[in-house]
């Protein structure tokens, strides 16, 4: 026996405006039209929310705080530079799925957001990328990566390839979203470990899927 659980206001007003703000631009809906499609009230959405500019920041905050606990998590569970690269493309990518919505929107509709939750979105994006910086730094450093490769560039490589993927990935298509992170993943390892790196035993299983399963379709 299925057990139906009813959404939250909360829940339903934030599901509501996404399908709007995406069909049709942040300024063309308004509060009343939430409410509406919702089926809620203005009492509701303002015990929720301080305003519309507050559920806009919220949407993008959902995506963006996904990523950064993700990559803060593989920085402290894994011990190599290789091994926290992996976890963080795969978890940039599989993000892509469970947040397509609000990345749609962010890049459609980040430029209205408001100036005081502008900077916590930008403040929480340049932790992340600070992040990414700090990997791809130690990979050099500990001999894993290719020295000549610099940093800002590679990373923001890996920030421009998984980005795009909203445009294009459909959870209909031939791929599972799990296979396109690992797809991703062992593009950019091979991308920048060193010949050596990728004859070490310790990061053969990295490369072992791609070597027995060349990411044939299911």
């Amino acid at each position: 026996m299925k057990i139906m659980v009813e959404k939250s206001i909360r829940e339903r007003i934030i599901e509501t405006s996404m399908r709007l703000f995406e069909a049709n631009g942040y300024h063309k809906v308004t509060v009343d039209q939430i409410v509406k499609e919702s089926g809620t009230s203005k009492g509701g959405f303002y015990h929720n929310f301080k305003s519309k500019d507050e559920l806009l920041y919220i949407i993008h905050d959902q995506f963006i705080t996904y990523v950064l606990e993700k990559a803060e998590e593989a920085y402290e569970k894994w011990d190599t530079p290789t091994e926290r690269l992996q976890a963080i493309v795969k978890s940039f990518v599989m993000m892509i799925d469970l947040y397509r919505s609000q990345v749609t929107i962010f890049y459609q509709e980040s430029l209205f957001l408001a100036p005081e939750y502008y900077t916590d979105i930008e403040t929480k994006r340049d932790r992340y990328k600070q992040i990414m910086f700090t990997v791809i730094s130690d990979g050099i450093e500990s001999g894993e990566f290719r020295p000549e490769l610099p940093v800002p560039i590679v990373s923001m490589a890996i920030f421009g390839m998984v980005n795009w993927i909203y445009k294009w990935y459909q959870k209909s298509g031939t791929y599972s979203i799990e296979q396109i992170a690992d797809i991703y993943a062992d593009m950019v390892l091979h991308s920048v470990l060193k010949s050596e790196s990728m004859e070490n035993p310790a990061f053969q299983r990295f490369f072992l899927q791609s070597q027995e399963n060349p990411f044939h379709p299911l």
